[in-house]
């Protein structure tokens, strides 16, 4: 996996902030992409017409270039596709539950969540968006306060369900501490978590970018999901999809696979573009998401179907993940390690590398 470090211009952030609000977009866009002269980087295909519902995230990845590009759209121009956002995994878990959605981003710690009981939801995740690092952090309020140990009695914000939650669960742990006996935790959604903040309801806070950054203006990290990762508890950001509509959709399916590997691609090789249309989403400066993409690592298409991924290694992670918040009580129950193995789908990516016949 590689991480960037490139400086960025703002070139594609004019393909419209529409994108970044919780609007959706809608149907057979191809008209409206040709009038702002959006390709598709690969052979179109007309002839899927498939209707698909994206729950998104805030969140700076390939599939934020993929969005703010119409990429789907010019891809598959007699396809219907609406993007709505969310801001959580516990939201989107919930839309899952009510099925209202097909797709939706989850982290790895969601994904484990949505599986295991009592929700058992029958998702499936064909593409690992990134590997979590320094992108999310746990800010401080206390400039005395250097190591989580310091926390001890106070209060932190995170998002539940979210990788956030299970860092900052791996972290206690690691230092031998616990949620609820040791540190008090509260369920904020990052849009929520600057009032608190700012209002000295909460000592400290476990997320990701935009709000990280807004809380060290004021505030320092003491750790990040890097550390975590380290001490035993990595984590990702994941696509997600119902298995029904893979089922019935691998055609979409390929060429949304192929979509995603094209915006990786871009990110490696033409930055100031990948990180203009992110910024426009995000409703950042490209110079900002510069710095969140260094926070992650981003795999290809041929790394996302090899084994330590999505052809295997990614189903014992979730066992793992669902067997930790069992024991942090944030499950009621872990399935047999199966489930967890059967939620890969390789099948798109394979075929997103074929095509590119991409070795890195």
């Amino acid at each position: 996996m590689s991480r960037l470090n490139r400086s960025l211009a703002a070139g594609a952030a004019l393909l419209t902030v529409a994108l970044g609000t919780s609007a959706c977009v809608g149907p057979p866009a191809s008209h409206w992409a040709k009038q702002n002269n959006l390709a598709c980087p690969f052979e179109p295909d007309e002839s899927i017409t498939t209707h698909v519902t994206l729950a998104f995230q805030m969140i700076p990845n390939g599939d934020r270039i993929v969005q703010n590009q119409r990429m789907l759209e010019t891809c598959m121009p007699n396809a219907s596709i609406d993007w709505k956002r969310f801001e959580s995994a516990g939201d989107i878990l919930q839309a899952y539950g009510a099925g209202s959605i097909d797709y939706g981003l989850l982290g790895s710690a969601g994904l484990a969540r949505g599986l295991s009981e009592p929700l058992s939801q029958d998702l499936v995740t064909p593409w690992v968006f990134d590997e979590i690092g320094e992108a999310e952090s746990l800010v401080v309020k206390d400039d005395a306060i250097t190591d989580i140990r310091g926390l001890k009695g106070k209060t932190i914000a995170v998002t539940y369900s979210s990788t956030s939650h299970y860092s900052l669960l791996g972290a206690l742990n690691q230092a031998g501490m616990r949620a609820g006996t040791d540190v008090k935790l509260v369920n904020l959604s990052p849009d929520r978590m600057l009032a608190g903040w700012q209002s000295d309801q909460i000592d400290a806070a476990f997320v990701w970018d935009p709000t990280l950054s807004e809380l060290m203006k004021s505030g320092h990290v003491i750790t990040s999901a890097k550390e975590s990762a380290e001490g035993g508890a990595p984590t990702y950001d994941m696509a997600t999809f119902t298995r029904s509509f893979v089922e019935k959709n691998p055609e979409f399916m390929e060429v949304w696979a192929k979509a995603q590997d094209a915006a990786i691609r871009q990110i490696q090789e033409d930055p100031d573009t990948a990180a203009g249309s992110i910024a426009a989403v995000l409703g950042l400066e490209t110079d900002t998401v510069l710095q969140q993409l260094k926070g992650y690592a981003y795999p290809r298409a041929t790394e996302q179907a090899s084994g330590e991924m999505l052809g295997g290694d990614l189903g014992t992670l979730l066992y793992d993940t669902a067997k930790f918040l069992k024991d942090n009580q944030e499950v009621d129950a872990v399935d047999d390690p199966e489930v967890y193995q059967r939620a890969l789908y390789k099948d798109a990516a394979q075929a997103a590398a074929d095509m590119t016949g991409d070795q890195s």
